[in-house]
């Protein structure tokens, strides 16, 4: 590291393993040194969890953004606090499994065997999952050729209908009754929220509907794209009663500037205010960005001051590094054809564009390339952000998209009917 060359610096920062601390991580899910500009959320959302565990009325909420923004950070965060203050916390990664009940059902049993632990909640804990049984008898969770099963005895007529949304609405209310009489509050996280299907969205708003009307305490901490409030709506109409959407974008110059200089200051850096300028403005205040850029320029800079030419030798490095990991690990996951679909989108801009436009660019009508946009979005590389537009939910990706498919594919492919190859 650059460090070493600068004894005094040296003898200002943390050491690890005799190795100067890296301050910045980027694509840690532990999340970075100083979550800048999220306090009043988490602030909020507190609130909420103290509400519900005392059986008051509170929402659970949806935190909804582009990717880079930092939602699982955030997230996690969130359930951290919680748990802090002695809720039961569990998560699930919607995006890592085949559906619903192989995602739920095991965190649902290590939250109860938490709550079997409270002696006051055992008998209702032991209850919810003589209710997980009966749900097992006509649900199966397997995990490649492991099978989920309860060594327990199923209570007749408790969640053993064979009707999942019933069912699953019983089990819930069961986990919120063994929460009550434990005097604590289940918090249940879900990131990549977009990936459940939609028939699955519905029942989870369903079981959560019935939570909600007896006052049980259990909320849902969901985190998901932009295009997951609408496919709630969809699925229940009535999911804005039970969810607050709280809108999780790109820092403020202020805050994006705080997540780089305060992590320095506390190991005694500074850094040039023109370069921290910079890294604001090419970051355009995306959290994983930030750490991104800030990483790098700490790798670079040799003085007990990240200067702004520190920042400028860091650009590159940055910017490759994204490309090949947080940018090629999603452009790695389209056909060629979603690629030139893309590369049409990149060539007008940031975005949003209007479906037509971008049709337009690749000399096609809009009918024609629709199917292509229905499953670029299904794959949450773009979203719908108002009828007719379509934008990036990757920031930064048309830049991305301009360097490894350049001048060569700019042009139209030949007009439909003429022969080409066609989109």
């Amino acid at each position: 590291m650059g460090f070493a060359k600068n004894q005094d610096r040296v003898s200002l920062i943390w050491l690890v393993d005799g190795s100067p601390h890296q301050p910045f991580r980027p694509g840690s899910r532990n999340g970075p040194p100083e979550l800048a500009g999220r306090d009043d959320l988490r602030e909020r959302l507190s609130i909420a969890a103290d509400r519900t565990r005392g059986r008051l009325a509170a929402k659970g909420c949806l935190l909804v953004g582009l990717r880079g923004v930092g939602k699982t950070v955030l997230q996690k965060r969130i359930l951290d606090d919680a748990e802090a203050s002695g809720l039961i916390t569990l998560k699930i990664e919607a995006a890592t499994v085949q559906s619903l009940p192989t995602a739920l059902l095991p965190a649902l049993r290590i939250a109860l065997l938490e709550l079997s632990r409270i002696e006051r909640a055992r008998g209702l804990a032991e209850r919810a999952l003589r209710a997980m049984a009966g749900m097992l008898r006509h649900v199966k969770v397997k995990f490649e050729d492991v099978e989920l099963v309860l060594d327990v005895t199923p209570e007749r007529g408790l969640a053993d209908s064979g009707d999942f949304g019933f069912d699953l609405q019983s089990l819930l209310e069961a986990v919120g009754e063994a929460a009550a009489a434990g005097d604590t509050a289940v918090l249940l996280g879900s990131d990549e929220m977009q990936c459940i299907p939609t028939d699955e969205l519905g029942v989870l708003v369903l079981a959560l509907h019935g939570v909600a009307q007896k006052r049980l305490p259990l909320l849902l901490v969901g985190a998901g794209l932009p295009q997951l409030p609408g496919r709630l709506g969809r699925a229940r109409s009535y999911a804005e009663r039970l969810l607050t959407v709280e809108p999780v974008d790109a820092l403020r110059e202020m805050d994006a500037a705080l997540a780089i200089e305060k992590p320095l200051r506390v190991l005694g850096v500074g850094i040039e205010p023109a370069g921290l300028q910079e890294i604001v403005r090419l970051t355009e205040g995306y959290a994983y960005f930030l750490q991104e850029w800030g990483k790098h320029a700490w790798d670079v800079a040799e003085g007990a001051v990240v200067t702004a030419a520190d920042v400028a030798a860091a650009t590159p490095i940055a910017t490759a590094a994204l490309d090949a990991s947080f940018f090629r690990f999603r452009f790695d996951q389209l056909t060629p054809k979603e690629k030139e679909y893309l590369r049409a989108m990149a060539g007008l801009g940031p975005g949003p564009h209007r479906s037509g436009d971008v049709a337009a660019a690749r000399g096609r009508k809009v009918e024609s390339v629709a199917p292509l946009r229905n499953g670029l979005i299904g794959k949450g590389m773009i979203w719908s952000s108002a009828h007719g537009d379509t934008a990036f939910t990757v920031p930064l990706f048309d830049a991305y998209l301009r360097r490894v498919m350049p001048e060569p594919r700019d042009a139209p492919l030949p007009a439909e009917g003429s022969g080409g190859s066609g989109i």
